[in-house]
């Protein structure tokens, strides 16, 4: 067994991106880590920045969140080392997957984030992602923070009717 800590959580981390195909967001990982009473937020921290400074893992940052996303050096090293975490361990990471696998990707694939396109326009990027493939992206010039604010806001609660209604008028066969 580990002695190291740190090592046991790196570890843990791999293995939580490997099972999964698309990135987990730091709440995300958090969420299973505290909830369990593994380590505490600011140890998982250090884990993912360790992870990435080895370019174990990838993070992207959309709208002050990070996804984190394994790599192929990753997936080897848990292919070395993975057998170092414990049973009940795994047991834990799978059931937290299985009950929230539907949940932590919907959470991720769907992206809205806004900046600054001008000296006046906001650029609104919104996106849906399934794994690592872009079902929909667009990008919409707004004139005012507020409304990017809003048009991002909406997408997270409205894309699958906006999705729906694009892909019926361009299908529609006049």
């Amino acid at each position: 067994m580990l002695t190291e800590p740190l090592t046991l959580y790196k570890l843990m981390t791999l293995y939580m991106l490997k099972q999964v195909k698309f990135p987990l967001s730091g709440s995300q990982l958090s969420e299973f880590f505290l909830d369990h009473e593994y380590t505490n937020y600011f140890t998982l921290q250090q884990v993912l920045t360790e992870l990435k400074e080895a370019h174990l893992i990838t993070a992207e940052t959309v709208r002050n969140s990070s996804r984190y996303q394994i790599t192929r050096e990753g997936e080897e090293t848990l292919s070395f080392f993975g057998k170092e975490i414990s049973p009940a361990i795994v047991e834990d990471m799978d059931e937290f997957l299985k009950n929230n696998k539907v949940r932590l990707r919907d959470e991720v694939g769907v992206t809205a984030e806004y900046y600054k396109a001008g000296s006046q326009d906001y650029m609104v990027h919104c996106q849906v992602r399934e794994g690592r493939s872009t079902l929909i992206e667009i990008n919409i010039s707004v004139p005012d923070k507020d409304q990017a604010e809003d048009m991002c806001n909406r997408w997270s609660v409205s894309n699958q009717e906006i999705y729906s209604f694009i892909m019926k008028e361009l299908m529609r066969q006049d």
